[in-house]
């Protein structure tokens, strides 16, 4: 069994390469969108969408072009990898799967890809990796690589940098270790509460740092813009906003890690989260309704990270050889386990339920994590698991979880 995993390290580089690393960041990013507007002009021409391989043909054009020889200083294979991201964004904006690609701007995304592993060379003895137009970079070295190196990426995140070292391996099928089966409801005021009545309580990592981070905004919006104290106030913002990511993913990292390792099968619900978190600000001409309350609600929702705990379930329950399923999620939370009466008077408050039919009561999340299993085990028991829900397949090349599990 082939498995893929990547390693993120914190790099520690001198000046010269911080200061190759932010124009090679910057040169793919000058590509990224020199594509993108060729694509929007030709799209707007009604002609056909310009592949990898033509659109790779221009970037020797480009590197001779007057005011643009300094694209020659950086990875030539970066700038392609560059193309590619292009392509794959076109991609799942025709599939539904994200939006219509934006431009890039600086300071928001800065990275860059070695995809050839013949130019990386990994020394860790001495925590050192090698990248072409780089050198030898110092890392922290905090745990061991396992498997071949396929391919590494640099981003920068905070002011600082890192290095992502996606690597293959062959492993013996996984057997799970544990045996019994877990239905989960994630909510708000419960992070995550489990059909055994055990729950996760939340971390709220943005609610704790509200007040602070929009102090350190007032502060920012005060400067005159691009100036030198502007420039040291954003720094300020976007280490609050790192904190909160840090402290964000390294939660959800160790609650879907003891998930996985205690239980063989875990059912989870089929959320859209993008939709339950959508704005109802409206438009000029017809304007939403409980806009304020509504802001609220969303921020609250994406502060706990759905999303992102769904995805780390996804692999982590696999690599310990469970089985994850996403069951539909409408009136889990109205629907008795004892009697099967489904009916909103069933759920009298956000924390109360109480069946008007057979009078059974419990915790109104307890009851959903109960129906979450239950329709997990009729999935199973019907052979319906190739259509348990959206593909949430790791994403090797930009895997960043194994700096935190």
């Amino acid at each position: 069994m082939q498995r893929l995993q990547a390693f993120k390290f914190e790099l520690m580089p001198n000046g010269e390469q911080q200061r190759a690393m932010r124009r090679f960041a910057g040169s793919c990013r000058f590509v990224y969108n020199k594509a993108l507007a060729m694509q929007k002009e030709n799209r707007e021409a009604g002609n056909k969408f310009i592949g990898y391989v033509p659109m790779a043909a221009n970037l020797p054009i480009w590197k001779r072009e007057t005011g643009q020889e300094w694209l020659k200083d950086a990875p030539s294979q970066a700038l392609q990898h560059a193309l590619k991201d292009l392509e794959k964004a076109y991609k799942n904006s025709f599939a539904k799967r994200a939006n219509f690609p934006r431009f890039k701007r600086k300071g928001s995304g800065d990275r860059f890809r070695y995809p050839e592993p013949k130019q990386i060379n990994l020394d860790q003895d001495n925590s050192r990796i090698f990248l072409p137009k780089l050198g030898w970079l110092r890392y922290r070295n905090s745990r061991e690589v396992l498997g071949e190196v396929r391919n590494a990426t640099v981003s920068q995140s905070g002011g600082k940098w890192f290095v992502s070292i996606q690597t293959e391996r062959e492993i013996e099928p996984p057997l799970p270790t544990a045996t019994s089966a877990i239905g989960i409801d994630v909510g708000i005021a419960r992070f995550a509460t489990m059909s055994d009545e055990n729950y996760i309580a939340p971390l709220n990592s943005f609610k704790q740092h509200q007040q602070r981070l929009a102090r350190y905004q007032r502060r920012m919006s005060r400067k005159v813009k691009f100036s030198n104290n502007w420039k040291k106030a954003k720094a300020n913002v976007q280490k609050i906003h790192t904190s909160i990511a840090h402290a964000r993913k390294d939660f959800l990292h160790k609650a879907t890690m003891t998930i996985s390792q205690n239980h063989a099968l875990v059912c989870i619900e089929d959320l859209q989260v993008r939709n339950m978190s959508r704005s109802s600000r409206g438009s000029n001409e017809q304007h939403g309704k409980r806009v304020k309350q509504k802001s609220g609600l969303n921020r609250a929702i994406l502060d706990q990270g759905w999303g992102e705990f769904r995805r780390q379930l996804d692999y982590k329950v696999s690599w310990n050889g469970g089985i994850l399923l996403a069951v539909p999620p409408h009136d889990t939370s109205r629907t008795c386990p004892c009697c099967g009466h489904v009916s909103k008077g069933n759920r009298q408050t956000q924390a109360k339920f109480l069946c008007v039919d057979c009078g059974y009561e419990n915790h109104a999340d307890v009851v959903g994590a109960i129906n979450v299993l239950e329709r997990g085990y009729r999935l199973l028991a019907c052979g319906e698991l190739a259509q348990s829900g959206r593909s949430m397949k790791q994403e090797p090349a930009e895997a960043t979880q194994a700096v935190f599990v």
